[in-house]
């Protein structure tokens, strides 16, 4: 059977046709999809992702079926071969840890693409709560097509940490990204004793400096109603993320907790690199 499956490439409808296999799902939920074509979990273990990224010519685009959740949008990335001495046209990209040699492990491979931003598809919703545009690095704001390396999986962790924090009694509606994806020029600037990583997830598309300001006021919410913005409000966000590890090891990875200081208010570092990672800043 020929199905007709039409999907947003960042806004943008595009049309697949060719011979599909239906996803299975299992039980009515979204996290259970049966895998198609190497991607499973269309809509993430939290549901409420709305977007896959892929490579031109993968096969999953040809195999992908009519998914039960609805709305999740094809992202067709640039490889990162488009990358020519650390640039893709006018964007400085830099260049990644280990590019060329054998990384000391998978996780360290340099990404295989790149999602490309405009000022038009800025703002496209990749899952209920985040839009593309948030994980961009903070600089070169005039040079435009940008972009980005984002993984779904922290997409996914950070849903359920929004879902469990209200669980847990929290309220929170969203989360302001501080630091989303960084391109390894602008990591570098800041390597050093006490600084960032030289390998930093941040690099990978995989990890987020995140808080919760349903407020608006720029800081985390005082999410435990004491008064004060502190550490103990870092700490609720932290276990959030710790039960969501727990309840879900597929999305396992790093958790660090950062106090204020005179640039910014508390947040915590939540990404999911596939093995475990505690710190505190």
């Amino acid at each position: 059977m020929h199905f007709s499956v039409k999907f947003r490439r960042l806004g943008l409808a595009i049309s697949v046709l060719g011979l599909l296999s239906l996803a299975a799902l299992r039980g009515g939920s979204a996290s259970s999809l049966a895998s198609v074509g190497g991607l499973t979990n269309l809509a993430g273990f939290s549901g409420k992702l709305l977007a896959v990224f892929t490579l031109p010519g993968d096969s999953a685009v040809r195999e992908l079926a009519g998914t039960p959740a609805a709305g999740v949008s094809l992202i067709v990335m640039k490889p990162f071969s488009a990358k020519v001495d650390g640039r893709i046209g006018s964007y400085r990209m830099g260049n990644w840890p280990y590019e060329g040699q054998t990384p000391r492990s998978p996780n360290y491979a340099p990404p295989k693409g790149f999602i490309e931003v405009t000022p038009e598809n800025f703002g496209t919703r990749v899952s209920e709560h985040f839009t593309v545009g948030q994980f961009l690095t903070k600089d070169q704001g005039n040079v435009w097509p940008k972009y980005l390396v984002l993984d779904r999986r922290l997409l996914d962790k950070l849903e359920l940490t929004i879902a469990e924090l209200q669980h847990m009694g929290y309220p929170v509606k969203n989360f302001s990204i501080m630091s989303g994806f960084r391109t390894p020029q602008y990591n570098v600037r800041g390597v050093g004793s006490g600084g960032r990583s030289a390998v930093s997830r941040h690099q990978y598309g995989d990890a987020s400096d995140v808080y919760p300001d349903d407020n608006g006021d720029g800081r985390m919410d005082d999410l435990n109603r004491d008064g004060r913005v502190d550490l103990k409000d870092a700490k609720i966000l932290a276990s959030a993320a710790e039960a969501v590890e727990r309840k879900n090891p597929q999305l396992v990875g790093g958790v660090g907790i950062y106090p204020a200081n005179s640039a910014h208010g508390p947040f915590v570092h939540i990404d999911a690199r596939g093995t475990r990672a505690r710190w505190n800043g």
